[in-house]
């Protein structure tokens, strides 16, 4: 009798929405992984976003009368996020896995709140990288995880493993629990399907041949404990779904062949209804089937044309369907630039909810702790109703991550601020905050942090409460008009070692490496922008791949090139600019054994030039003589980067072996200062700050998350005074400090913000100012000399920033309201670092000096500390504003103001002035 029933599912049809519908807007990225790249709670949505590391994260519905869905993002990892996965009970509990080896829980704020900057709970690092992950679907805190050949079960209250499963014969590539949670089964790239007991022991308990290519295979359980689903791909290459029961595992139950096409295959599953979406990584087209049980089969429903290539998908959650309109699936389409939900529904006639359609579903209050599960126990989550008029379904909140209260958010800002408008284009600084999604903290609680909050200095009771603030913090970064750019770059060299910064410039001209072979380097003038020629540029060939280039900051014609042959080559740029190819530079320094890191020149003194290497040496050059003066030792590891003070009396240097050292080159090649460095290995830069007095680090912590270390010169071994955590991302920050406003730019290759904070000598240490955004990512940001500000308009630094075919000159700068006057508290005297103080000869006798000072005070302009002062303007009583009037003066006012507006009735019309024509003249 059943082989004639008929499916109550045979008619359901697949709604794409309209654009209106879509959450637009988004950049999603894709990373080399087996996870699906997008995931769904009742609440929220996560997907893979095109910067590495970080997640966007977005509303599941739309917030307030417009049905808004603002995106954030998430800086998670810092390497790609391969997999992630949402709690089955707390809608704002997310585990992500990465290919930094770690996987990471977070606690999500409800939507219109800040992300947390630092994850709940760090489990690992493994072995390899993280591929996938997924949440017990009884237990509340087991999580399974697969990097490699390996597959663990974690405890995560406990932060550590209940077991880990016997080692695969090869890549993981997926790995499901079944409905009720007691076995596990997995998809290995050998092309074997496992299926585990994992309480009752670390060996498979059964084992067969699932798809005959090694191409990536996912798994799925139905509703039915025994029955599973794979997907993967013939001997042919033909994408294809097999039906298995694990009580005969030997064979599948149904076999269906799809097509060719080389994207992998996404199953989603619903396990209520036995419908399974086939989604293929790339194409436009989704196949539904119906998962029968009687007889166990695919039964194919409909197929779904999409608008645009796919690169993940996900199903909302049960609980989150639209019942009363039939929707009894809805999946979540991940495209370059949208998120678009695409409902399936079974056309009803009566507009009510239909118990055969929407059976009752697993609840989200969880069934036993991770021990319990762990002992054995078996519970079942206990199942709700859809119906919304019995719908009653307790909200559940994990205590492995327990909420946090969010800071009040004042509505208003404290201080109303008067701003220019520039008409020039480009994109500006978002507006301050004071409290904001991305506030740096510390994380070591024995250091001191700042909270980067800002007041108004005018407000006294508020700035005891809050804290001191920069007069920088409205700072705006603008790109400036596009006439100053230099487009169509071509070729460039975007895989230069962290240590270097990319790219240099001085006043006059820029220097840029190119990816061709030899090492060229290609010297653009910044007095002629516009577009390059199509045909190639006149480079200079430096005989070796770059690792790093400085401008000699006293002859702005001279530039040195460090290789990966141990070599500086010193070249001289003609006058006019690079015309021709250069083949012979003007001179070659040999003497390091190993590559070359990064290349600093001495700032008070000419001909001196630094460099340290992979033979863990830093060696002195006396470019004039041609030769090595000094040599530094005492380094156990890589070198990451090297700064001179600002006297040019002593050297700073930080190191892979976590060390921060402080040298006086002509007094002993071993340090004078040495203390703790960076946690993490990834790479780190230091500079001299606050007069000299200080150092500032930049690097990572053991968490990979970006981190600022303020140091006192004097005193390295007592450890950093401060410690501030900016983000999770992969690339060094690069820092670019300006000693004449304490400011500090702060930005990595391949980002895009550029964070700016003041710096102070003691608490509290740092300032927050308003931070650059760009649309897209730099290849490298550098500062230019002060010289090169516009004083008139408050432009306090300019720098420039090397897109992928072009270079940008942005400017920073203040907004002020009396801009006629010259700004003396921003624009102190600056140091003229363009001429040379001492001969190399001098410092190498141990000679010292001081730069001289330039006003940059424009003619005509008056200090606005010598501004007069400003009468305030006297506000009249409000009791004019307030005066009631009776209702007859209202009617008087109301006919005066009508007749005005007719104008005099007793005025000819127009018509009255026109003239006629004579009887005769009609004839």
């Amino acid at each position: 009798m059943h082989r004639f029933k008929v499916s109550k599912f045979r008619h359901t049809e697949a709604r794409p929405p309209r654009r209106e519908a879509w959450i637009s807007d988004i950049r999603a990225g894709t990373a080399p992984s087996c996870g699906n790249h997008i995931k769904s709670s009742c609440s929220l949505i996560a997907f893979n976003s095109d910067l590495p590391g970080v997640l966007g994260i977005v509303p599941l519905e739309g917030q307030g009368e417009e049905k808004r869905r603002v995106v954030t993002h998430l800086g998670c990892h810092s390497d790609l996020v391969t997999d992630f996965d949402f709690s089955p009970f707390d809608d704002f509990l997310l585990a992500t896995g990465s290919t930094d080896r770690t996987v990471k829980l977070w606690r999500l704020p409800a939507p219109g709140q800040p992300l947390p900057t630092a994850p709940g709970v760090v489990l690992g690092p493994e072995a390899l990288q993280v591929e996938t992950l997924q949440f017990h679907p009884t237990a509340d805190g087991v999580l399974i995880s697969t990097a490699g050949r390996g597959v663990k079960i974690w405890d995560v209250a406990r932060q550590q493993p209940l077991t880990e499963l016997a080692a695969h014969g090869d890549l993981v590539q997926s790995a499901a629990w079944s409905r009720d949670g007691a076995l596990l089964g997995t998809a290995c790239k050998d092309k074997q399907l496992r299926v585990f007991d994992p309480r009752a022991k670390i060996e498979p308990s059964q084992s067969t041949q699932a798809h005959e290519n090694c191409r990536a295979s996912q798994l799925v359980w139905t509703g039915i404990q025994e029955h599973l689903i794979s997907t993967g791909s013939s001997q042919m290459r033909e994408r294809e779904v097999k039906l298995w029961d694990t009580r005969q595992l030997s064979s599948a139950l149904d076999t269906v062949t799809l097509d060719t096409s080389p994207g992998p295959l996404i199953p989603l599953l619903d396990p209520d209804s036995g419908l399974l979406v086939l989604a293929g990584k790339g194409e436009s087209q989704l196949f539904c089937y119906e998962v029968a049980t009687l007889q166990p089969a695919l039964k194919p429903v409909n197929q779904c044309i999409l608008e645009g290539a796919l690169r993940g998908a996900a199903l909302v959650p049960r609980l989150a369907l639209a019942v009363l309109d039939c929707e009894v699936l809805r999946v979540l389409q991940l495209s370059d630039t949208a998120i678009v939900p695409i409902s399936y529904h079974v056309p009803r006639k009566a507009v009510e909810f239909h118990e055969d359609l929407f059976p009752d579903t697993a609840g989200c209050v969880p069934a036993s702790e991770p021990q319990a599960w762990w002992a054995g126990s078996n519970q079942q989550v206990q199942r709700v109703s859809l119906n919304p008029a019995r719908r009653s379904h307790p909200s559940f909140t994990s205590p492995l991550l327990p909420p946090l209260d969010s800071p009040t958010v004042p509505a208003r800002p404290l201080e109303t601020m008067v701003e220019d408008t520039d008409p020039s284009e480009g994109f500006s600084s978002p507006p301050s905050s004071l409290a904001s999604p991305s506030t740096p903290c510390s994380l070591a609680p024995s250091r001191s942090s700042t909270s980067g909050i800002g007041s108004s200095p005018s407000q006294r009771s508020l700035q005891s409460l809050l804290g001191p603030s920069s007069k920088f913090r409205h700072a705006q970064g603008t790109v400036l008009h596009r006439d100053s750019h230099i487009t169509n770059l071509k070729g460039l060299n975007l895989t230069t070692p962290g240590e270097s910064d990319g790219f240099c410039a001085n006043g006059q001209r820029v220097a840029v490496p190119l990816l061709s072979s030899g090492g060229q380097v290609a010297v653009l003038e910044l007095q002629r922008p516009g577009r390059l020629p199509d045909t190639a540029l006149p480079t200079l060939q430096n005989g070796a791949a770059v690792t790093d280039l400085a401008w000699d900051p006293f002859d702005p014609y001279r530039l040195a090139v460090a290789g990966e042959d141990a070599r500086i080559r010193l070249w001289r740029v003609p006058p006019g600019g690079l015309e021709e190819v250069l083949t012979t530079p003007e001179a070659v320094l040999t003497g390091h054994m190993e590559k070359i890191y990064s290349l600093r020149f001495h700032p008070l003194a000419s001909d001196v030039l630094a460099s340290s290497s992979y033979d863990l040496t830093v060696r002195i050059w006396d470019l004039q003589a041609g030769m090595e003066r000094l040599r530094l030792q005492g380094h156990q590891d890589q070198i990451f980067a090297l700064a001179w003070s600002p006297s040019g009396q002593q050297l700073a240097t930080v190191c892979k072996d976590g060390h921060v050292r402080v040298y006086e080159p002509r007094s002993s090649p071993e340090p004078l200062e040495e203390g703790p460095g960076p946690e993490g290995v990834r790479g780190a830069r230091v500079v001299w700050v606050c007069d000299g007095r200080c150092l500032l680090v930049s690097g990572f912590d053991s968490r990979s998350e970006r981190q600022l270390l303020l140091y006192s010169a004097n005193t390295l071994a007592g450890g950093p005074l401060a410690v501030l955590g900016l983000d999770v991302a992969p690339s060094t920050l690069l820092p670019s400090y300006d000693p004449d406003t304490g400011l500090v730019l702060l930005t990595g290759k391949g980002d895009t913000r550029v964070f700016l904070y003041e710096l102070l000598p003691e608490a509290p240490f740092f300032l927050e100012c308003n931070s650059f955004t760009s649309p897209d990512p730099h290849k490298g940001f550098v500062l230019l000399p002060k010289t090169e500000c516009d004083v008139r308009e408050v432009e306090f630094a300019r720098c420039l920033r090397l897109r992928q075919t072009s270079l940008e000159p942005v400017a920073f700068r203040l907004p002020r309201v009396r801009k006629e006057f010259f700004q003396d508290d921003v624009f102190p005297d600056t140091a003229m670092r363009w001429e040379p103080v001492l001969s190399a000869k001098a410092w190498l006798g141990g000679a010292n000096g001081q730069p001289q000072l330039l006003c940059l005070q424009p003619s005509g302009m008056t200090p606005v500390s010598q501004a007069p002062r400003e009468a305030p303007a006297r506000r009249a009583p409000s009791t004019l504003y307030l005066e009631e009037k009776s209702d007859q003066q209202k009617k008087e006012e109301l006919l005066t103001a009508m007749v005005a507006k007719l104008g005099n009735r007793e005025d000819p019309l127009p018509q009255d002035a026109f003239e006629g024509v004579d009887e005769d003249e009609w004839d």
